[in-house]
């Protein structure tokens, strides 16, 4: 949804403000977390939404259309945030690479990876023993994955990528698989938490 005008109705300003809240899309990876206002201060989507409700309450929709285009723009910042750590989980994955794999997953007892035909692994130091396996085992490296239909959706400081993985080695094939990747924003930046795929006949 696009508005011309900076001078539009309240109801049009929280419908945008709600499409910008939960709409997933699909968008180009790049890099950008952070929003500035006029004095130069990181603001966040939170901050962001609370002062569009205000501006909205107050009627003063030219302020109200500016942050809603703010808050569209720091959405879509951190929806190509998060697409960028998806991009750096699978090129570990094709890689093969465990200092990479191991750099890109959030830290701690919260984690977890299902891999397909398996049961869930939970906690940091099992996750990356599965990876050691994976990455170790018997694979001409690199390995071709590729993405399709994937989409983003991003809320606050959690964000989940949904995919169809083709994953093909040399000689042979493991498949599709369905996959969701959920991340963490920690200090700023964006972290694997969980990683879920399972195999279709597509």
């Amino acid at each position: 949804m696009v508005l011309t005008s900076h001078f539009c109705s309240a109801a049009h300003l929280r419908q945008t403000s709600r499409w910008c809240s939960q709409r997933p899309s699909r968008v180009k990876s790049s890099e950008a977390e952070w929003n500035l206002d006029g004095e130069g201060t990181l603001v966040d989507e939170e901050t962001l939404q609370q002062r569009l409700e205000a501006a909205i309450k107050e009627e003063n929709y030219a302020l109200a259309a500016k942050l809603r285009d703010d808050l569209r723009h720091l959405y879509e910042d951190s929806k190509a945030a998060v697409l960028a750590a998806n991009s750096r989980f699978y090129n570990a994955f094709r890689k093969g690479d465990l200092v990479a794999m191991h750099s890109v997953w959030a830290k701690g007892d919260n984690i977890s990876c299902v891999h397909p035909g398996a049961g869930t692994i939970s906690g940091y130091e099992l996750v990356m023993d599965s990876w050691d396996v994976v990455c170790g085992a018997d694979h001409e490296f690199p390995i071709q994955i590729e993405l399709k239909n994937v989409e983003v959706f991003v809320k606050g400081d959690v964000g989940y990528v949904t995919c169809l993985e083709v994953v093909k080695t040399k000689g042979s094939s493991w498949g599709k698989q369905v996959a969701t990747n959920v991340f963490e924003r920690v200090d700023g930046q964006w972290f694997i938490c969980i990683h879920h795929a399972s195999h279709v006949d597509l």
